[in-house]
């Protein structure tokens, strides 16, 4: 496989990643924390109502795990595509 393919086929399953993570951000953010927020509220974790907890720490707490995420398939695919250092 020459190198122009293979940093293509990165690049494409890059964008894929960053497709996918940034949509889970927007769902948990914008999603449960403003457009859900009523229908969530009749829940309840830990003594406050679901929607309050997404618009304060919920999408806060995904977007941090959503980095770690990114980075552990970004080391997954620079070792399939010898990019790794």
């Amino acid at each position: 496989m020459a190198v122009s393919d293979k940093a293509k086929k990165y690049w494409k399953t890059n964008l894929r990643y960053l497709s996918i993570l940034l949509a889970i951000w927007f769902l948990v953010s914008y999603g449960f924390g403003i457009l859900l927020k009523e229908q969530l509220d009749t829940i309840k974790l830990g003594g406050f109502k679901l929607g309050f907890w997404f618009a304060q720490q919920g999408s806060i707490i995904v977007f941090v795990l959503l980095i770690f995420i990114y980075v552990y398939l970004m080391n997954r695919l620079d070792k399939k595509y010898g990019f790794n250092e």
